[in-house]
Protein backbone atom coordinates (compact mmCIF):
# COMPACT_ATOMS: atom_id res chain seq x y z
CA UNK A 1 0.00 0.00 0.00
CA UNK A 2 1.29 3.57 -0.67
CA UNK A 3 2.12 5.58 2.60
CA UNK A 4 -0.68 7.81 3.48
CA UNK A 5 0.28 11.38 4.22
CA UNK A 6 -0.78 13.54 6.75
CA UNK A 7 -0.39 17.47 6.56
CA UNK A 8 0.18 18.98 9.68
CA UNK A 9 1.73 17.90 12.84
CA UNK A 10 -0.85 19.47 15.61
CA UNK A 11 -3.00 17.71 17.71
CA UNK A 12 -5.29 16.18 15.09
CA UNK A 13 -2.30 15.42 12.63
CA UNK A 14 -0.26 13.76 14.78
CA UNK A 15 -3.21 11.57 16.35
CA UNK A 16 -4.14 10.53 13.35
CA UNK A 17 -0.84 9.69 12.17
CA UNK A 18 -0.66 7.59 15.46
CA UNK A 19 -3.89 5.85 14.64
CA UNK A 20 -2.98 5.09 11.40
CA UNK A 21 0.85 4.36 11.62
CA UNK A 22 -0.30 1.55 14.72
CA UNK A 23 -3.00 0.25 12.78
CA UNK A 24 0.01 -0.95 10.05
CA UNK A 25 -0.06 2.04 7.72
CA UNK A 26 3.13 3.66 6.50
CA UNK A 27 2.63 7.20 7.26
CA UNK A 28 4.24 10.39 6.53
CA UNK A 29 3.36 13.35 8.40
CA UNK A 30 4.49 16.60 6.15
CA UNK A 31 4.70 19.91 8.54
CA UNK A 32 5.61 23.78 8.76
CA UNK A 33 5.80 23.72 12.28
CA UNK A 34 7.26 21.56 15.03
CA UNK A 35 4.66 20.04 17.00
CA UNK A 36 5.72 22.94 19.61
CA UNK A 37 5.40 25.45 17.46
CA UNK A 38 1.45 24.38 16.48
CA UNK A 39 -1.47 26.19 18.24
CA UNK A 40 -2.36 22.97 19.71
CA UNK A 41 1.01 23.59 22.06
CA UNK A 42 -0.65 26.76 23.45
CA UNK A 43 -4.31 24.91 24.28
CA UNK A 44 -5.54 24.92 27.89
CA UNK A 45 -6.40 21.87 27.21
CA UNK A 46 -9.17 19.82 29.10
CA UNK A 47 -11.60 17.49 27.52
CA UNK A 48 -15.57 18.62 28.20
CA UNK A 49 -18.48 19.35 26.22
CA UNK A 50 -18.13 20.84 22.66
CA UNK A 51 -20.93 22.76 21.24
CA UNK A 52 -20.14 22.53 17.56
CA UNK A 53 -21.91 20.93 14.55
CA UNK A 54 -23.15 18.52 13.60
CA UNK A 55 -23.93 17.41 16.95
CA UNK A 56 -24.68 13.86 16.40
CA UNK A 57 -21.21 13.47 15.38
CA UNK A 58 -19.32 15.72 18.04
CA UNK A 59 -21.35 13.39 20.22
CA UNK A 60 -19.23 10.52 18.91
CA UNK A 61 -16.33 12.27 18.73
CA UNK A 62 -16.45 13.17 22.52
CA UNK A 63 -17.30 9.89 23.07
CA UNK A 64 -14.23 8.01 22.19
CA UNK A 65 -11.77 10.16 23.00
CA UNK A 66 -13.00 10.52 26.52
CA UNK A 67 -12.67 6.76 26.61
CA UNK A 68 -9.27 7.66 25.26
CA UNK A 69 -7.99 10.09 27.73
CA UNK A 70 -9.61 8.61 30.65
CA UNK A 71 -6.95 5.61 29.38
CA UNK A 72 -4.22 7.50 28.68
CA UNK A 73 -4.10 8.84 32.49
CA UNK A 74 -3.05 6.18 33.74
CA UNK A 75 0.45 6.86 32.44
CA UNK A 76 2.73 9.30 33.46
CA UNK A 77 4.35 9.89 30.49
CA UNK A 78 1.38 10.77 28.70
CA UNK A 79 0.93 14.59 29.84
CA UNK A 80 -2.99 13.52 30.70
CA UNK A 81 -4.36 13.47 34.38
CA UNK A 82 -7.84 13.32 35.24
CA UNK A 83 -8.87 16.80 37.63
CA UNK A 84 -11.87 17.76 39.47
CA UNK A 85 -12.80 21.64 39.30
CA UNK A 86 -16.05 23.51 37.69
CA UNK A 87 -18.04 25.00 34.42
CA UNK A 88 -19.40 28.07 35.83
CA UNK A 89 -21.51 31.12 34.41
CA UNK A 90 -22.57 34.13 35.18
CA UNK A 91 -26.26 33.84 34.27
CA UNK A 92 -28.91 30.73 34.91
CA UNK A 93 -27.70 27.97 32.09
CA UNK A 94 -30.91 25.96 32.98
CA UNK A 95 -31.00 22.35 33.60
CA UNK A 96 -30.36 20.92 30.21
CA UNK A 97 -26.71 19.95 29.78
CA UNK A 98 -24.49 18.40 26.23
CA UNK A 99 -25.22 14.58 26.20
CA UNK A 100 -21.59 14.13 26.48
CA UNK A 101 -21.46 15.49 30.02
CA UNK A 102 -22.97 12.07 30.83
CA UNK A 103 -19.50 10.73 30.33
CA UNK A 104 -18.79 12.56 34.08
CA UNK A 105 -19.11 9.88 36.12
CA UNK A 106 -19.13 12.56 39.43
CA UNK A 107 -20.83 15.69 37.74
CA UNK A 108 -23.42 17.39 39.88
CA UNK A 109 -24.73 20.70 40.20
CA UNK A 110 -22.82 23.15 42.45
CA UNK A 111 -24.76 25.06 45.07
CA UNK A 112 -24.45 28.43 45.97
CA UNK A 113 -21.19 28.15 48.24
CA UNK A 114 -19.66 26.01 45.42
CA UNK A 115 -19.74 28.99 42.94
CA UNK A 116 -17.32 32.19 42.98
CA UNK A 117 -18.95 35.35 43.57
CA UNK A 118 -20.69 36.92 40.44
CA UNK A 119 -21.45 33.53 38.98
CA UNK A 120 -25.15 31.75 39.45
CA UNK A 121 -24.89 28.31 37.70
CA UNK A 122 -22.46 25.73 37.43
CA UNK A 123 -21.39 22.08 37.42
CA UNK A 124 -18.80 20.18 38.90
CA UNK A 125 -17.16 16.86 37.64
CA UNK A 126 -14.01 15.61 36.74
CA UNK A 127 -12.33 15.53 33.57
CA UNK A 128 -9.65 14.48 31.45
CA UNK A 129 -6.67 17.62 31.73
CA UNK A 130 -4.14 17.48 29.11
CA UNK A 131 -0.79 19.16 29.23
CA UNK A 132 -0.29 20.18 25.40
CA UNK A 133 3.61 20.17 25.16
CA UNK A 134 4.10 16.89 26.96
CA UNK A 135 1.48 15.26 25.36
CA UNK A 136 2.16 16.15 21.69
CA UNK A 137 6.18 14.77 22.72
CA UNK A 138 4.19 11.45 23.76
CA UNK A 139 2.24 11.42 20.53
CA UNK A 140 4.99 12.09 18.42
CA UNK A 141 7.14 9.50 20.25
CA UNK A 142 4.39 7.30 19.90
CA UNK A 143 3.77 7.87 16.04
CA UNK A 144 7.10 7.14 15.34
CA UNK A 145 7.45 4.19 17.61
CA UNK A 146 5.17 2.66 15.27
CA UNK A 147 7.06 3.61 11.82
CA UNK A 148 6.04 6.28 11.38
CA UNK A 149 8.08 9.51 9.91
CA UNK A 150 7.85 13.15 9.94
CA UNK A 151 9.32 15.57 7.76
CA UNK A 152 9.79 19.77 8.48
CA UNK A 153 8.20 20.72 4.78
CA UNK A 154 5.70 22.67 4.24
CA UNK A 155 2.94 21.75 1.44
CA UNK A 156 2.10 24.70 -1.10
CA UNK A 157 -1.14 23.26 -2.90
CA UNK A 158 -3.23 19.92 -2.43
CA UNK A 159 -1.98 19.68 -6.00
CA UNK A 160 1.49 18.84 -4.37
CA UNK A 161 0.09 17.00 -1.85
CA UNK A 162 -1.67 14.40 -4.28
CA UNK A 163 1.88 14.66 -6.39
CA UNK A 164 3.03 12.65 -3.57
CA UNK A 165 0.77 10.26 -2.45
CA UNK A 166 -3.26 9.37 -3.58
CA UNK A 167 -4.50 9.55 -0.18
CA UNK A 168 -4.02 12.43 1.93
CA UNK A 169 -5.33 13.52 5.50
CA UNK A 170 -5.53 16.90 5.61
CA UNK A 171 -4.96 18.47 9.22
CA UNK A 172 -4.19 22.43 8.61
CA UNK A 173 -6.30 23.97 10.84
CA UNK A 174 -7.07 27.29 10.12
CA UNK A 175 -4.45 26.88 7.09
CA UNK A 176 -6.92 24.86 5.48
CA UNK A 177 -8.73 28.64 4.85
CA UNK A 178 -5.26 28.83 1.99
CA UNK A 179 -4.41 25.37 1.25
CA UNK A 180 -8.36 23.72 0.20
CA UNK A 181 -9.42 28.05 -0.13
CA UNK A 182 -12.24 27.12 2.52
CA UNK A 183 -13.61 30.38 3.34
CA UNK A 184 -16.00 28.82 6.09
CA UNK A 185 -12.52 28.56 8.28
CA UNK A 186 -11.38 31.34 9.97
CA UNK A 187 -9.36 32.61 13.08
CA UNK A 188 -10.46 32.42 16.35
CA UNK A 189 -7.30 33.65 18.39
CA UNK A 190 -6.91 32.76 21.95
CA UNK A 191 -3.84 34.48 24.41
CA UNK A 192 -2.95 32.54 27.87
CA UNK A 193 -0.78 33.11 30.45
CA UNK A 194 1.24 30.19 31.83
CA UNK A 195 2.11 30.62 35.54
CA UNK A 196 4.17 28.64 38.08
CA UNK A 197 1.92 26.85 39.89
CA UNK A 198 1.15 28.15 43.49
CA UNK A 199 -0.72 25.13 44.78
CA UNK A 200 -3.76 24.74 42.07
CA UNK A 201 -4.85 21.08 41.39
CA UNK A 202 -8.17 22.65 39.96
CA UNK A 203 -9.46 23.81 36.90
CA UNK A 204 -12.13 26.50 36.64
CA UNK A 205 -13.80 27.11 33.23
CA UNK A 206 -16.52 29.95 32.53
CA UNK A 207 -19.01 29.25 29.93
CA UNK A 208 -19.77 32.75 28.54
CA UNK A 209 -20.93 33.45 24.64
CA UNK A 210 -18.49 36.73 25.02
CA UNK A 211 -14.85 37.01 23.88
CA UNK A 212 -13.48 36.83 26.98
CA UNK A 213 -13.58 34.65 30.18
CA UNK A 214 -11.87 33.47 32.98
CA UNK A 215 -10.29 30.12 33.32
CA UNK A 216 -7.20 28.30 34.60
CA UNK A 217 -6.27 24.83 33.77
CA UNK A 218 -3.25 23.11 35.79
CA UNK A 219 -0.75 20.48 34.88
CA UNK A 220 1.78 19.85 37.64
CA UNK A 221 4.15 23.09 38.00
CA UNK A 222 2.43 25.04 35.86
CA UNK A 223 -1.15 26.64 35.39
CA UNK A 224 -2.43 27.79 31.92
CA UNK A 225 -5.28 30.96 32.33
CA UNK A 226 -7.26 31.74 30.03
CA UNK A 227 -9.06 33.47 28.14
CA UNK A 228 -10.27 35.30 25.18
CA UNK A 229 -11.58 34.65 22.07
CA UNK A 230 -11.47 37.01 19.00
CA UNK A 231 -12.71 35.55 15.88
CA UNK A 232 -11.26 36.90 12.36
CA UNK A 233 -7.77 37.62 13.91
CA UNK A 234 -4.77 36.26 12.76
CA UNK A 235 -2.43 38.20 14.95
CA UNK A 236 0.16 35.87 16.72
CA UNK A 237 2.02 38.06 19.12
CA UNK A 238 0.88 38.07 22.98
CA UNK A 239 -0.01 41.44 23.52
CA UNK A 240 0.26 42.83 27.45
CA UNK A 241 -3.11 44.50 27.39
CA UNK A 242 -4.78 40.91 26.74
CA UNK A 243 -2.59 39.32 29.56
CA UNK A 244 -3.24 41.97 32.02
CA UNK A 245 -6.94 41.23 31.82
CA UNK A 246 -6.73 37.50 31.73
CA UNK A 247 -4.32 37.92 34.64
CA UNK A 248 -6.90 40.85 36.66
CA UNK A 249 -10.19 38.41 35.58
CA UNK A 250 -8.27 35.48 37.19
CA UNK A 251 -7.17 37.14 40.43
CA UNK A 252 -10.52 37.79 41.33
CA UNK A 253 -11.71 34.49 41.48
CA UNK A 254 -8.46 32.69 42.90
CA UNK A 255 -6.21 34.69 44.82
CA UNK A 256 -3.36 32.60 44.80
CA UNK A 257 -2.62 32.80 41.22
CA UNK A 258 -2.60 36.55 41.74
CA UNK A 259 1.09 36.82 42.12
CA UNK A 260 1.91 33.58 40.32
CA UNK A 261 5.20 33.94 38.82
CA UNK A 262 4.71 34.42 34.76
CA UNK A 263 6.41 31.51 32.56
CA UNK A 264 5.46 32.44 29.08
CA UNK A 265 2.74 33.86 27.40
CA UNK A 266 1.31 32.12 24.11
CA UNK A 267 -0.73 32.94 21.16
CA UNK A 268 -2.76 30.37 19.20
CA UNK A 269 -5.24 30.06 15.98
CA UNK A 270 -8.21 28.44 16.54
CA UNK A 271 -9.74 27.04 13.66
CA UNK A 272 -13.20 28.76 13.38
CA UNK A 273 -15.88 27.01 11.28
CA UNK A 274 -19.73 26.81 11.12
CA UNK A 275 -19.39 23.28 11.27
CA UNK A 276 -16.31 20.66 12.07
CA UNK A 277 -15.13 18.85 8.50
CA UNK A 278 -14.57 15.37 8.66
CA UNK A 279 -15.04 14.18 5.04
CA UNK A 280 -13.82 12.76 1.68
CA UNK A 281 -12.76 14.74 -1.59
CA UNK A 282 -11.94 13.10 -5.07
CA UNK A 283 -9.12 15.86 -5.88
CA UNK A 284 -7.24 14.74 -9.46
CA UNK A 285 -7.01 10.90 -9.08
CA UNK A 286 -6.36 10.99 -5.08
CA UNK A 287 -8.38 11.13 -2.02
CA UNK A 288 -8.43 13.92 -0.08
CA UNK A 289 -9.79 13.27 3.80
CA UNK A 290 -10.03 16.56 5.69
CA UNK A 291 -10.06 16.99 9.34
CA UNK A 292 -10.05 20.47 10.34
CA UNK A 293 -12.48 22.92 12.17
CA UNK A 294 -12.72 22.21 15.44
CA UNK A 295 -12.39 25.47 17.04
CA UNK A 296 -11.73 25.49 20.65
CA UNK A 297 -12.14 22.00 20.63
CA UNK A 298 -9.76 20.25 18.82
CA UNK A 299 -8.41 18.28 21.50
CA UNK A 300 -11.45 17.09 23.25
CA UNK A 301 -12.18 15.55 19.78
CA UNK A 302 -9.04 14.66 18.84
CA UNK A 303 -9.42 10.89 18.86
CA UNK A 304 -12.91 10.41 17.18
CA UNK A 305 -11.97 12.30 14.56
CA UNK A 306 -8.78 10.32 14.03
CA UNK A 307 -10.42 6.99 14.09
CA UNK A 308 -13.53 8.24 11.57
CA UNK A 309 -10.02 9.42 9.79
CA UNK A 310 -8.61 5.99 9.49
CA UNK A 311 -12.15 4.48 8.74
CA UNK A 312 -12.18 6.66 5.49
CA UNK A 313 -8.47 6.11 4.97
CA UNK A 314 -9.30 2.10 4.38
CA UNK A 315 -12.71 2.55 2.43
CA UNK A 316 -9.93 3.49 -0.50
Amino acid sequence: MSPVLVIGAGVHGLTCGVVLAEAGRHVRIRTAERPRETTSAVAGAMWGPARLKPPERVLYWATLSHAEFTALARDEDSGVHLAAGRMAARIDLGDVVPPETKLIPDLHRCDEQELPEGFVWGYRGTVPLIDMPRYLDYLLARFQAAGGEILLASVSSLADAVAESDTVVNCTGVGAHELVGDPGVHPVLGQQVVVRNPGIDEYFIELSEGGEFTSWMPHGDRVVLGGISVDHDWRRTPRAEISARIRRRVAQLEPRLADAEVLEETVGLRPGRDSVRVDVEHFEGARIIHDYGHAGCGVGLSWGCAFEVADLVEES
